[in-house]
């Protein structure tokens, strides 16, 4: 019997969706700004998972271009049915800030998980969190989160149902209010579900964060009224202090052919911020890895209501037992060279996809050429590729090949969370035939400097650099030749990207990858020749 360990997905995989199809198990994540959008992993036991692709993989599907830190793609839903899948989503255009937001949503469809999938029809922008249920006489329904008008409780203003036409693609028929929230409040996130002619409303509460919660209500009639679990909620880490992970909430169910039940549902795993002596407050803490996802195993009782299998707790576990025969994938490379037609399935790109004018691993062959574009601080043309961070203890390594002209020309290996709130080991000109190689950090854009060499231009036409992460501390060192490291002499703060840290966004998790800018005439481009990710690298 395979144990599953929780988180099952590592490293920003928040708002898990989970459908089965047969003896093959699919979940579907959040992936905010970052393209191609919705994140999709595969499984056959509930424990081995790998990851399957991306769902929306061209801007006809998803337009981020300007979108705000932690915007775009906001907890899809996957689902099965007749023969298909079907995607709905939100692409958050506007969430901060006044008493309004922008989230219109979408649905597309595909024959196979791999996809292609279709152009998306447009739902409604009325919140966020959309789902579709499929209902027993082939009826279809748009189930999600309302925003209200003001910035208040009634934000969150309940989850709303109206009506789904396959045939014409649109919404009809009435828009109803079918439940207002629990007293916990903040409710969002929805699924339905119907079992033994209940139907179940499933949904988060209480904010990804601390309080998080999944809450229950069922009726014997779709549009309600619906009942509140005698025990609300089903799971929760708040009130556990020695719970495994923290933020507990936002769930999906899925039954296994056997009959029995699971849940997925995102977490946090928070460290510690250094210099920040009360332990207990949650602005005192951070998450570098973002919101991952946790599995947990769940019956039903005599009464119908769903609870999580022994010891008469919500809270989470750390481990669940899995009656599926075990069915492990192969290790997924950790190295890219940069040697085929495509980069590593593991990268991503900000709020655009990849192209050939700005990103090319045919420029020089076996390299990955980026070619200069705006600032880190920018919401447009970032020329950025990089991969989440899954592991509190880390390594990441590179070989650039970069001839500056001027101070506005940067590249290098770089940590970040957000366009303000990143960690970027770079080299620039410090004039004509010298180099220079620093550190620039920034913490809610407020930006510092650490020089640390000044070598001859012609160093840049192999430097090794590398950085590597021990839970709340990150360092940097370089080479000339790959075998002689120099440390950088610092400990850089890991826990100032990740969730809660952001004073503008919180939703994501921290990347490594690699980047460059030209503030100039964007004509300068910088070559890769290698990525080298490695969990748990050895103590030095």
């Amino acid at each position: 019997m395979p144990t599953a360990t929780n988180p099952i997905l590592t490293g920003f995989n928040p708002d898990p969706s989970i459908c089965r199809v047969g003896d093959d198990y699919y979940i579907a994540t959040s992936t905010f700004e970052w393209f191609p959008g919705v994140q999709i992993h595969h499984s056959r036991d509930l424990v081995h998972w790998r990851l399957l692709g991306r769902a929306l993989d061209r801007v006809s599907q998803l337009d981020m271009r300007g979108c705000q830190n932690s915007g775009g793609i906001w907890a899809p839903c996957l689902t099965h049915a007749d023969g298909k899948f079907w995607l709905v989503y939100t692409n958050v255009h506007h969430h901060m800030g006044g008493v309004v937001m922008d989230t219109p949503n979408y649905l597309v469809t595909a024959d196979r998980i791999e996809g292609p999938w279709s152009e998306p029809v447009f739902l409604n922008a009325s919140g966020f969190d959309p789902s579709l249920f499929h209902d027993d006489d082939g009826r279809k329904y748009i189930v999600q989160m309302q925003m209200g008008e003001a910035v208040t409780t009634v934000r969150f203003d309940g989850i709303i149902l109206q009506e789904y036409d396959a045939a014409t693609g649109r919404l009809i028929g009435p828009v109803r209010k079918i439940w207002p929230g629990s007293p916990i409040g903040i409710t969002e996130g929805p699924h339905l579900l119907k079992r033994d002619g209940w139907y179940y409303l499933i949904t988060a509460e209480g904010g990804t964060a601390w309080r998080h919660a999944i809450s229950i209500c069922r009726s014997r009639d779709l549009w309600g009224p619906y009942e509140t679990h005698p025990d609300n909620p089903m799971l929760t880490a708040f009130g556990h202090e020695d719970a495994p992970v923290r933020s507990a909430g936002h769930g999906c169910f899925v039954e296994t052919p056997a009959g029995e039940w699971f849940t997925v549902h995102l977490c946090h795993r928070p460290l510690q911020r250094p210099g920040r002596l009360v332990l207990d407050r949650e602005e005192n803490k951070s998450a570098p890895l973002g919101r991952e996802t946790c599995l947990q195993r769940f019956t039903w009782d005599a009464d119908g209501w769903p609870r999580l299998l022994g010891g008469g707790t919500n809270a989470p576990r750390a481990t669940v037992d899995i009656n599926l025969p075990a069915h492990p994938w192969p290790a997924e490379p950790l190295r890219d060279d940069f040697d085929g037609p495509a980069l590593s399935p593991a990268f991503q790109t900000l709020r655009e996809p990849l192209d050939a004018s700005w990103a090319s691993l045919t420029r020089r062959p076996g390299w990955l050429s980026l070619r200069g574009r705006d600032s880190l601080a920018s919401s447009f043309d970032q020329s950025l590729v990089a991969r989440r961070l899954q592991h509190f203890e880390a390594q990441a390594e590179t070989c650039l090949s970069f001839q500056p002209g001027n101070f506005k020309q940067a590249a290098g290996l770089i940590a970040y969370y957000d366009r303000l709130n990143y960690h970027y080991l770079r080299a620039t000109s410090a004039g004509e035939g010298t180099l220079k190689l620093g550190v620039i950090s920034s913490e809610n854009g407020k930006a510092s400097r650490l020089e640390v060499a000044e070598l001859p231009l012609a160093a840049g036409e192999r430097l090794f650099l590398r950085m590597a992460i021990r839970f709340q501390w990150m360092r940097f060192a370089w080479s000339l030749d790959g075998a002689q490291w120099h440390d950088v002499d610092r400990d850089f703060d890991a826990t100032m990207l990740g969730d809660w840290a952001s004073t503008i966004s919180s939703f994501t998790g921290t990347f490594w990858g690699v980047c460059c800018q030209d503030l100039s005439d964007r004509s300068a481009w910088a070559d890769f020749d290698y990525f080298d990710y490695r969990p748990n690298p050895p103590r030095t």
